[in-house]
């Protein structure tokens, strides 16, 4: 085990190799399990915060969208439009994403990401923006919405 180990630390990749090749080969006995949990896990989260991730990002347009609409130049529409299409692709590729619980904890934090940011952006306060989202995660992908 401690060769595995010295692997993972040394050369990641040649360690992701050495453990698909003994996992193809059936050898469960030699495989680095401690350290393939791990990657399982953090693989999972990483796909959390892409959705955390994109969502703020489509959020803060959104904002922008709302609160500067003198402002509103074609590249925000884009962003809108490119960020939902994108979500919608990660969340069928990762439908358990969707549920109920995780949804509304990965909403709520990428909403108050996007207010710093749109903050940020718009030099305005980010007491200027609501402090709960006024659009639902189906709103928020629609892609007819645009608030107003």
């Amino acid at each position: 085990m401690s060769a595995e180990l010295n692997l993972y630390d040394q050369d990641f990749f040649a360690w992701t190799q050495e453990q698909a090749k003994l996992i193809r080969e059936k050898s469960f006995d030699k495989l680095d399990f401690i350290n393939l949990i791990e990657e399982v896990e953090s693989m999972g989260k990483h796909e959390k915060r892409e959705l955390s991730s994109r969502l703020s990002l489509l959020l803060m347009h959104l904002l922008k969208w709302k609160y500067q609409p003198t402002h509103r130049v074609t590249s925000w529409e884009l962003t809108i439009k490119e960020q939902r299409n994108e979500l919608i692709h990660h969340l069928k590729e990762n439908p358990s994403l969707k549920n109920p619980e995780n949804l509304t904890e990965t909403f709520e934090h990428a909403y108050e990401i996007a207010i710093l940011k749109a903050a940020k952006e718009t030099k305005l306060s980010p007491k200027a923006f609501p402090e709960l989202c006024e659009w639902n995660f189906e709103q928020a992908l629609n892609s007819d919405f645009y608030p107003n």
